[in-house]
């Protein structure tokens, strides 16, 4: 079976519709190499199609869309390249690259997509699932999506262009989210425009028979606006959302995110007291986490913020497979995945033990700009 199944809709008018099925239920739709390289070749087909009018993008099962990345392959090349005599050598781990570099591919593909791409974001969406949905013209979560961005757990960063949108967050939500992998609902998920809409999700067969309904043209712009109207109308109608709990903490969140340091920021967030389960998760993700991670999250964001999106990609890459060449991208995945014991042993261990030099390894990038892995990317979206 394949790991993605692809599918064309018949649509009135004689336009199809393209469907794309993330199929690896059993492992909550983990985003593989092999359906990286699947996506982006049937995406890349359906754009150039004049018959295609949409791309619908969803999931197999109720669970999740993707709850991130394919660790195990990862882990297991970086225990490679550690016992390698390439070790330390961040273009050493050649799956690492490919995985990386196909995978911010597809992002950016997705984002820079002419047609419309409509994301089903149900159940769990996660790390590079979040990288899926972010750069779909229009996302749909429903009343089971929960979203995180939770690599401080397994020892990397948020990346998927992530260090692009969690700057455009408002107030500063975006770097608690960066900081705590703290996991948000729907509603939260578009007050922060990583969704468009929430609709239940037992409307889904219903949106897609409505899709194949309409008369759709061979103009992208038109095509855009009618997906627009479809769900609309699909969306509860008079019914508004209860604010999640990242809205109700903005103004608190943004005073514990408040200046340019990150020891403060860090202190003020370990010190919250309270009762609410979901802050009281964020706590505990932050202390447990990786302190490499952190520290990384927020100087990506400082250095992102003035970046294109494409350049952020750029930069992740580079940040990525320095990660992949440390320790504790690694560790994080053998503490979380494999062996399961929970007890990551970070290297630096805690925040004060780093410094400057320390961080500036993983921006030193191992290409010119000309021979960058993505610089095809930018070229084919001119």
């Amino acid at each position: 079976m394949s790991a993605v199944l692809f599918e064309t809709l018949a649509c009135a008018g004689g336009a199809t519709l393209g469907v794309a099925t993330l199929n690896a239920e059993k492992t909550l739709n983990a985003l593989s190499h092999e359906m990286i390289v699947l996506l982006h070749a049937q995406l890349a087909a359906w754009q150039a199609d004049p018959a295609v009018a949409l791309v619908v993008l969803q999931a197999a099962g109720d669970k999740a869309f993707c709850a991130g990345g394919d660790l195990q392959n990862l882990y297991a090349s970086m225990r490679q390249h550690h016992a390698s005599a390439r070790r330390g050598d961040v273009l050493g781990n050649d799956y690492a690259l490919r995985f990386f570099s196909d995978e911010y591919r597809l992002d950016y593909l997705i984002h820079s997509y002419a047609k419309p791409v409509l994301c089903w974001g149900h159940g769990i969406v996660m790390g590079g699932g979040i990288g899926l949905m972010a750069g779909a013209s229009h996302r749909v979560v429903t009343e089971g999506s929960r979203l995180a961005m939770p690599e401080i757990s397994v020892g990397l960063y948020p990346d998927v262009g992530a260090s692009w949108f969690l700057n455009r967050m408002p107030g500063r939500l975006g770097l608690f989210l960066a900081l705590t992998g703290a996991a948000i609902d729907a509603s939260d998920a578009r007050f922060v425009k990583l969704a468009d809409y929430q609709l239940a999700h037992a409307a889904k067969a219903e949106v897609i028979a409505q899709l194949r309904r309409q008369p759709w043209s061979g103009r992208a712009g038109d095509n855009h606006a009618l997906l627009d109207e479809v769900l609309a109308r699909a969306q509860h109608a008079g019914e508004a959302a209860e604010p999640g709990p990242l809205r109700r903490h903005i103004d608190a969140i943004d005073a514990w995110c408040a200046g340019p340091r990150l020891a403060p920021i860090v202190a003020r967030i370990g010190g919250i007291d309270s009762d609410e389960r979901w802050l009281q998760k964020a706590v505990a993700s932050l202390r447990h986490g990786c302190p490499g991670s952190a520290w990384l999250a927020h100087a990506m964001q400082e250095r992102a913020r003035h970046l294109s999106l494409f350049e952020v990609f750029q930069l992740e890459l580079g940040v990525s497979l320095a990660c992949a060449a440390g320790p504790d991208f690694a560790e994080g995945i053998r503490a979380l995945l494999i062996e399961k014991d929970m007890r990551p042993r970070w290297q630096p261990a805690s925040l004060a033990e780093i410094d400057a030099e320390w961080g500036e390894r993983f921006f030193v990038q191992p290409w010119t700009a000309q021979n960058h892995p993505l610089q095809a990317s930018a070229n084919a979206s001119v």
